[in-house]
């Protein structure tokens, strides 16, 4: 019985584990592409490029940098459509594990 519980926890965790790696490179990615695609249509920065980037995606959009044009702001609906899905199951999987680390 012990036994049992123990490989399905292990499962468990290791499901964990892939699913927060993959997401992991998905934020990662989004936040790269982002920042390039500001840097090429905005011509800011790159750090502002990246910040933008995090800021919007992270739903906060303090207002000071924004698009101002219809390429870029066509992008930004993709992009906020695509990015704010995945930086929430990001979250939701960090949320899971640490759940499931206060089982054991």
């Amino acid at each position: 019985m012990v036994k049992e519980f123990l490989s399905k926890a292990a499962k468990v965790e290791k499901r964990i584990a892939v699913h927060l790696s993959v997401l992991s490179s998905l934020v990662i990615i989004a936040l790269l592409v982002g920042t390039l695609v500001y840097h090429q249509l905005e011509g800011w920065a790159w750090l502002d490029s990246l910040y933008f980037s995090v800021i919007t995606l992270t739903t906060i959009g303090y207002g000071d940098l924004y698009p101002t044009s219809p390429v870029s702001k066509l992008f930004t609906i993709f992009y906020v459509l695509v990015g704010i899905g995945i930086i929430f199951a990001f979250i939701r999987v960090l949320i899971g594990r640490r759940k499931s680390a206060s089982l054991y």
